[in-house]
């Protein structure tokens, strides 16, 4: 497709979906799950008929449907099917507490909610507090007052005109952790994919039909969904959906079982597979993978090396965001690999780095990095003032700071607001910390990343407990469960340093910058 002239009246799961039918690759296959192959004509078959039950249920034009899912084909037949209708679709995430989903539910004032029966109790919790859900589906048996989706689907028509959307239209939303803990809601309209997209694909992965794509981060993460969806049905190729944990042993076991040629992975996860090997002294058959892609996360280049020492494949380490939609700087086969650097800008996007001026700064020096991209986010739902402050017309503040050397290639040096990123997944400290305040031994608290062996960034607490703590270690351990209770696992602390009190500027603010010191001198 011209990426210029996109057509007034467009409809990205056409695009990306019924575009496939149409050009002869219906009986391709479109996705491997479990023991099942699904073929692309079977998916559309899916997706259509979810598409006219979302219309038998009354759903218009606009409406949000919320969808909360592990990876499996009924999530894209979800994803597309909506879509198709002229409604956006919004895939949350599986390990969010039951505060998390009244938010989402309320904030996007979604119509529609699709779940399954495991994650069903986290939405039941809140359900007396939802004010605009009319329909809950449940993929397997519903409770009372839920519906069934196979009963749904099975009930309505394979055959489904899509809406006249424009390429302007809202095509989905991703939910993305803000500065103060409040979940922004990304919107991106129906053109966004054609722009943010084929950089990657072509310059990067050099995606084909014959390739088979898997990934260990999620669908319902923006990363995840790049790589399980957007890629390949852009071009017309195969993915495996594994909805297990992304446990070592697990995701070599599918690499062997199913061969993608692609494969896609976050640090922390590249590290916890070679620590595996290390331990169990196994070995495992990646021969039908011909790239490796990091991103979500600084790659550090010890990962890279020993990656590249033990199955001879290179990882293209790359940097993007649910805002910008995609990877918009990465290394690229076919030229120069800078371990423990972002890489250069792909084409299509443009930057510059920012002092707090808004003066452009020299290479070598810290900026904060702007991009230019018709694929960026429009907006952040219901968040006026931060849309003002990130998006400048063309310009879109990242809030990332980096420098760039001189050949080019970006070097991230951290969040200018921050965020901590442990595992891939965007983490407030201000979240975390308004947790572990409602207990009632602890008086002041700060969370900050430290650095691990591997080079990688965890969440660490500095607490200032009231009165004496006889026990340390107890309390520790305590606090960790209580944050564990609340919050989802990986925004737990994995270390809690008990502080006298916390540095603080004149004005009462945490200097949290004195708090990492700390930790890389060893003196807190």
């Amino acid at each position: 497709m011209d990426l210029v002239n996109i057509p007034e009246e467009f409809n990205l799961a056409v695009f990306l979906l019924d575009r496939h039918l149409k050009e002869g690759r219906g009986n391709n296959v479109a996705v491997y799950y479990e023991d099942k192959v699904v073929t692309y004509a079977e998916l559309a078959d899916m997706a259509n008929r979810f598409g006219n039950a979302l219309l038998n249920l009354g759903v218009e034009q606009e409406n949000r449907v919320l969808f909360c899912l592990p990876d499996c084909p009924e999530f894209l037949a979800i994803y597309f099917g909506a879509m198709k209708i002229g409604a956006v679709p919004v895939p949350v995430s599986t390990m969010a507490s039951p505060r998390d989903y009244l938010y989402y539910l309320n904030d996007s004032r979604a119509k529609v909610l699709v779940t399954s029966p495991e994650l069903t109790p986290q939405f039941t919790r809140v359900q007396k507090e939802l004010k605009y859900l009319r329909h809950f589906i449940v993929i397997g048996r519903p409770q009372p007052g839920q519906f069934s989706f196979d009963e749904l689907i099975n009930a309505a028509s394979p055959r489904l005109d899509a809406a006249p959307t424009s390429k302007d239209d809202m095509a989905f939303w991703l939910y993305s952790s803000g500065t103060t803990g409040t979940p922004k809601g990304v919107v991106h309209l129906h053109h966004d994919l054609v722009h943010f997209m084929p950089p990657h694909c072509r310059e990067v992965v050099s995606i084909t039909r014959e390739d088979i794509s898997f990934s260990t981060s999620r669908l319902f993460f923006s990363y995840g969904r790049n790589n399980s969806l957007d890629a390949p049905f852009l071009c017309g190729s195969a993915v495996v959906l594994y909805p297990g944990k992304p446990e070592p042993e697990n995701v070599f076991q599918v690499i062997e079982k199913y061969r993608p040629t692609l494969f896609y992975s976050v640090p922390s996860s590249y590290w916890a597979m070679l620590n595996y090997l290390e331990k169990s002294g196994r070995k495992f058959d990646l021969s039908s993978v011909r790239l490796c892609v990091s991103a979500g996360e600084a790659l550090p280049g010890v990962i890279y090396e020993r990656w590249k020492k033990i199955f001879n494949l290179e990882i293209m380490d790359g940097v993007g965001s649910t805002d910008v939609g995609m990877i918009y700087a990465s290394n690229c086969p076919g030229r120069q690999i800078k371990p423990g650097s972002c890489g250069k800008l792909l084409s299509g996007f443009e930057g510059k780095l920012l002092d707090p001026d808004e003066v452009e700064v020299p290479p070598g020096e810290i900026g904060t990095l702007w991009l230019k991209n018709d694929g960026i986010a429009a907006c952040y739902w219901n968040k006026h003032d931060k849309t003002k402050q990130s998006i400048h017309g063309e310009w879109f503040n990242t809030g990332d700071q980096y420098y760039l050397d001189q050949d080019g290639y970006y070097w991230y040096v951290g969040r200018s607001d921050d965020m901590l990123k442990p595992g891939g997944l965007w983490l407030s400290p201000l979240e975390v910390e308004g947790i572990l305040l409602e207990h009632t031994a602890v008086d002041e608290v700060a969370v900050v990343a430290e650095g691990n062996e591997s080079g990688l960034d965890k969440p660490v607490a500095f607490v200032v407990i009231k009165g004496d703590c006889e026990s340390p270690e107890t309390l520790e351990d305590e606090l960790k469960k209580y944050v564990r209770e609340k919050a989802a696992h990986y925004k737990c602390p994995r270390k809690i340093y008990f502080v006298g009190e916390l540095p603080r500027t004149a004005t009462g603010k945490i200097q949290r910058y004195k708090l990492r010191a700390s930790l890389i001198s060893g003196g807190q």
